[in-house]
């Protein structure tokens, strides 16, 4: 599959020969699925609790007599039936996080990477640097690339002007390449490679 190249002024700087076994396959929506659900379990806190009845300071001395009131045996004020009682069954801090196999987590990158790149949403520009850390002028490049809701992924490390530039435009992501993942790739209109990230992706697959 072959694609042009870009630069941020928005000029030609010749085309990039992408790997099909990377960039070409049939996106699966059941592996895609899969994958988000399991980043985002894996990032939820899990910190809800509640108080049980042993956790609830209220006197244990029986509410009234075992017997003769026609009503129904209590033990302790405590219990989740009463006012101010404990809660029965409630949330407990705990992980919310679950297993995803390595292979399945690989291969749905893989389909994140081939959905973008069938629905024309891929674009590769040549690199992303900039003289100085002007987000008005970042802004116009973008406008002039269509890009005003994009994840950028540049290579092992992003140039700092241009973080600083990105990182008050809104519905804009920038990421190294080794963070690069499903979730942030489904939730962006379009993603922008640099060509040091198309090389190291294709060799990270190899």
């Amino acid at each position: 599959m072959k694609l042009d190249v870009t630069t941020l002024e928005g000029n030609t700087a010749g085309s990039v020969d992408l790997n099909e076994a990377i960039f070409g396959l049939e996106p699966r929506a059941d592996l895609l699925a899969r994958c988000v659900r399991w980043q985002l379990a894996k990032r939820q806190a899990g910190t809800h609790a509640v108080k049980n009845r042993s956790a609830i300071d209220r006197t244990t001395k029986k509410v009234y007599k075992q017997k003769g009131t026609g009503s129904a045996r209590h033990g302790a004020a405590s219990a989740p039936q009463f006012r101010g009682g404990g809660r029965a069954f409630g949330p407990q801090v705990r992980s919310h996080a679950h297993d995803l196999p390595k292979k399945v987590r690989v291969l749905a990158l893989k389909h994140a990477l081939s959905s973008k790149a069938k629905d024309a949403s891929l674009v590769v520009i040549d690199d992303v640097k900039l003289s100085e850390p002007k987000t008005k002028a970042l802004v116009e490049r973008f406008g002039k690339l269509g890009l005003g809701n994009a994840l950028i992924i540049g290579g092992a490390e992003i140039e700092t002007n241009f973080q600083r530039a990105a990182r008050n435009i809104p519905n804009i992501d920038v990421l190294p390449v080794q963070g690069i993942n499903v979730y942030d790739i489904l939730r962006r209109e379009k993603l922008v490679l640099t060509k040091s990230a198309v090389d190291a992706l294709e060799a990270r697959f190899k």
